[in-house]
């Protein structure tokens, strides 16, 4: 079967936008989970909160049984990322997506600030725009480049040639040298949609690496010198 997936979208997303990912791995007899995160799609009348997502993390990790590769995208990418940071012994790894870009614990507030006044005053978005500010309140707490420094884990970071969240990725590989980057051509933040048949490559590029990792983990080391 292979080591199944979890899938986290992004802010004002839903787990849909996994939908040809999901079915590449169904035909491939791989098990995955596309999750909604509080705020989003079948829980959109909750709150985001970083302590509900992981607690919806912690759910699906559960399970599926074993531990799985989190890929996440964008705000799906920080979660996953701060969750590999609390739980290393649960996952196989982590994929993340548009999310190379530390979040800036001066200028996030602000425009946090800016995102509620904007909303309250035009109605900007609908009720949809209300989770923006409760994101931006949470992503503060989340720091990749601390989880980057200390993490074993297999981290495999995906963007779109045309993303603005590729910024910081410089930061990103000092953080972690052994980390894989690769940027999808001619897509933009939402890499999985705008060019799918080439994400999907680099998804199941990173399953078989993780395959080829666990039989490394299960080879015999030869027999013990006589004594």
């Amino acid at each position: 079967m292979g080591t199944p997936v979890v899938f986290l979208h992004g802010t004002r997303s839903s787990s849909r936008v996994w939908a040809a990912q999901v079915a590449v791995l169904q035909r491939r007899g791989v098990a995955s989970i596309a999750l909604d995160l509080p705020g989003h799609g079948a829980r959109a009348d909750e709150r985001f909160t970083l302590a509900g997502a992981m607690a919806v993390l912690d759910d699906a990790v559960a399970r599926l049984g074993e531990p799985p590769l989190l890929v996440g995208l964008s705000l799906g990418g920080y979660t996953a990322l701060h969750y590999a940071g609390q739980h290393p012994e649960r996952i196989a790894g982590v994929m993340a997506v548009a999310c190379s870009t530390q979040p800036h614990r001066r200028l996030v507030p602000a425009f946090r600030a800016a995102a509620h006044h904007v909303t309250r005053l035009t109605g900007w978005g609908g009720g949809t725009w209300n989770v923006v500010t409760d994101v931006l309140r949470e992503v503060v707490a989340v720091d990749p480049i601390s989880v980057l420094r200390r993490t074993t884990l297999p981290v495999w970071f995906v963007s779109g040639s045309r993303d603005p969240m590729r910024v910081g990725a410089l930061r990103y590989r000092r953080a972690n040298p052994r980390a894989r980057h690769s940027v999808i051509r001619r897509a933009g933040h939402d890499a999985n949609l705008h060019q799918p048949l080439a994400f999907n490559a680099r998804m199941v590029r990173a399953l078989e690496e993780l395959a080829a990792l666990a039989r490394t983990a299960l080879a015999p080391v030869g027999n013990s010198p006589s004594t």
